[in-house]
């Protein structure tokens, strides 16, 4: 099965993208901010980090440094999921690392087929 960690702060959003991640079998994993994203990725290795940039206590491009500067998760997949939407934030999320940006709002149909174009 495969495994997603979505992270970010704003509960309508984590309830979407969790059941709608369920519906396409995945094992969902949530966090609802950087630090709490990097506790879980010390017991599970995912297929797919989806991250939010504004969140409290560790912010989504602190926690991508974190994650790209760990040997067991450096080649997860990361993918930005933001209202951060300037050419400049989009630029930051890819040059740390992030294999995709996207921004809120957005379409559950691409999220989705997004996320498993990038995991195939």
């Amino acid at each position: 099965m495969k495994k997603i960690v979505i992270v970010d702060d704003e509960p309508n959003i984590v309830m979407t993208l969790e059941y709608t991640f369920k519906k396409h079998d995945f094992e969902v994993y949530i966090a609802r901010d950087g630090s709490e994203a990097l506790e879980i990725l010390q017991s599970v290795i995912p297929d797919v980090i989806m991250l939010d940039v504004m969140m409290p206590n560790v912010d989504g491009y602190q926690t991508l440094k974190s994650i790209k500067e760990n040997d067991q998760l450096k080649d997860t997949k990361v993918v930005f999921l933001t209202a951060k939407n300037k050419a400049s934030d989009i630029e930051k999320g890819l040059k740390l690392g992030a294999d995709k940006y996207l921004t809120k709002p957005f379409s559950v149909k691409k999220i989705v087929s997004e996320i498993n174009e990038l995991i195939a």
